[in-house]
């Protein structure tokens, strides 16, 4: 028996209890005729004593362990003279009997405590390293709860869970498939999933009637803090629904794992049209935490003989409460922040409401008190605060206010990750036009139904026709979408024709669904989480690296396996690959 006790476990009732711990010496401490060293595992820390006088060479060879030996010691629980409130083990530790060393260890290259002195670079390095330390154990342990937890509640109201393939069929929708080649059918390839969506369609129309699967998923795209090549979903299929449906039982789940892994109870969700959020907040994902609403300013600050804003399409402002007292360096500053190449503004227009009532503007050559007064009332401002406008071609000006808004909350502290505003953003766009090529896109994806009043527009006005599609977003982060999807056959093939594909193109990519259709697809539909994505969301952080044992880094390489990595000559004839690179 390795151990009798982990080293979390014991506390005072423990007292005069011999035990058996085995872990690794997070740090050692000697101090004259006493050394002490702590034992660290998954489950906490224990502190171990050893007396110079009582054992010597006991002693003596605790002093030889360095960090990250692996141990295993046999001792005494007693309580401790000076005692550790801030650990759950602090009152005691154990006099240790006999030490047995059970594998040494090199010096780490960082050091593997709460705050460590690793850069991020070294840790994914050594990434079973970075994983000893505690705040990663604790994303790892979030993660595995809701995994657990979502589980738990999905078995209860009927879905079964059901593995997909991973070697499929590429096609050119989305983003780029990473893909497989074929050794027994030459210059054939398969691909890795973006997400089993075909799948689960055909499991709707073998009569399952629900399924989820907690599913890896691949996107050779570029990365940033919130995507990885891989990433995991909860992915789910409901038939004979609708919209309501489908949003009620998944607001369920989130409420459910809130409530279990957070202590958190959701209020209900709300619905926001897409057209709404972006009016209201500059992006399809809006952070509802806080107010700072955009304000269109059209009709009070355009025709005022002020040429930036007469030439714009679109004129708006969001209000920052209380921030009438910025420094000329501070407005300084966020001006330099709009004119980021990330958020391609080209200026920033600012009305400080004073609080004796008057205006003090960046404008003041073009409006006097009373428009800045007409600006303050448009807003909802009031004494004390800040107005911050821009301008320009509607769509951009939308999502810069939008960026900026964010960037204001952030400054103001008004994020707080612990606190969760969840919401739907209801009736997207079906499709929506290349600009380059004029041809239309997929909002979701081919098989989004239409919103059934919308259908008839298909043909004549399809950027006006509404997808019967939904996203879930917390604090800003869409955590989860899906939609009703097309179950006729005919309406599908509108949809391929709409989209531009060739009745041959069609037949290649998606014949199999085409012919399933005929066979009688029930009315279906349903959703994907971000199972990485909504973790990090949980755990409060923006990264969904850490919710990751195992993640790629910003260029997409395992740097701890050398991956992705050449093949040998040999691999690549065998698969009948040619190169030119040797």
């Amino acid at each position: 028996m390795y151990r009798s006790h982990t080293c979390g476990e014991l506390r005072i009732e423990a007292k005069e209890t011999e035990v058996t711990l085995a872990g690794w010496v997070q740090k050692s401490r000697d101090l004259g005729g006493m050394t002490f060293i702590d034992l660290r595992d998954r489950y906490g820390i224990t502190q171990l004593a050893f007396n110079l006088e009582v054992n010597k060479e006991l002693c003596l060879k605790a002093r030889g362990l360095g960090r990250e030996f692996v141990i295993q010691v046999e001792g005494k629980v007693v309580e401790r003279e000076s005692k550790n409130k801030k650990m759950l083990t602090g009152e005691v530790e154990i006099n240790v009997s006999a030490l047995t060393v059970l594998n040494s260890a090199k010096t780490p290259p960082f050091t593997i405590e709460n705050d460590t002195d690793g850069g991020e670079d070294i840790r994914m390095k050594y990434r079973y390293l970075d994983l000893r330390r505690n705040p990663l154990q604790d994303k790892i342990r979030l993660r595995h709860q809701v995994g657990i937890q979502t589980r738990s509640y999905l078995n209860d109201i009927g879905f079964y869970e059901i593995e997909t393939p991973y070697l499929i069929k590429s096609t050119p929708e989305g983003a780029r498939d990473f893909v497989v080649p074929s050794r027994m059918n030459e210059n054939e390839f398969y691909a890795l999933p973006q997400s089993p969506q075909t799948f689960k369609q055909l499991l709707m129309i073998s009569g399952f009637d629900k399924y989820f699967q907690i599913v890896k998923c691949f996107r050779d795209e570029d990365l940033r803090a919130d995507r990885q090549p891989e990433f995991t979903q909860i992915d789910c299929e409901m038939s004979f629904v609708d919209r309501e449906d489908v949003l009620n039982t998944f607001e369920g789940l989130t409420k459910h794992l809130f409530s279990k892994i957070r202590n958190v109870e959701l209020p209900d969700f709300p619905r926001i049209d897409y057209d709404d959020a972006l009016e209201n907040y500059g992006i399809d994902k809006p952070d509802v935490r806080f107010e700072m609403k955009i304000k269109n300013l059209a009709d009070v600050a355009k025709n005022k003989g002020f040429q930036v804003f007469d030439a714009a399409e679109f004129v708006g402002g969001i209000c920052a409460k209380g921030c009438a007292t910025y420094t000329r360096k501070q407005l300084d500053g966020l001006t330099e922040w709009v004119k980021r190449p990330q958020i391609g503004a080209k200026g920033l227009v600012y009305v400080k409401c004073n609080e004796d009532g008057t205006f003090k503007s960046s404008v003041d050559k073009f409006f006097d008190q009373e428009a800045l007064k007409a600006w303050a009332e448009k807003m909802d401002a009031k004494p004390g605060d800040l107005l911050l406008v821009l301008s320009g071609e509607k769509d951009a000006a939308l999502k810069q206010l939008g960026e900026l808004r964010l960037e204001m909350g952030n400054r103001l502290e008004l994020r707080d990750p612990n606190v969760f505003k969840p919401l739907w953003v209801i009736n997207f766009p079906l499709v929506e036009k290349d600009d380059e090529t004029g041809h239309w896109h997929a909002m979701h994806h081919p098989f989004t139904s239409p919103n059934p009043e919308d259908e008839h527009l298909m043909a004549t006005d399809p950027g006006a026709v509404r997808a019967n599609a939904y996203d879930m977003v917390i604090n800003g982060v869409e955590v989860g979408g899906g939609s009703i999807r097309i179950h006729d056959k005919s309406l599908q093939q509108k949809m391929f024709d709409l989209l531009g594909f060739t009745p041959k193109e069609a037949a290649d990519q998606f014949g199999f669904l085409m012919n399933a259709f005929e066979y009688g697809a029930p009315p279906h539909g349903g959703v994907a989480f971000g199972f990485d994505r909504l973790c990090a969301l949980m755990g409060g952080t923006d990264s969904i690296r850490d919710y990751i044992a195992f993640p790629k880094n910003n260029s997409g390489r395992d740097v701890m396996i050398d991956a992705p990595s050449l093949l040998s000559k040999e691999q690549l004839e065998d698969l009948k690959i040619s190169t030119v690179k040797e």
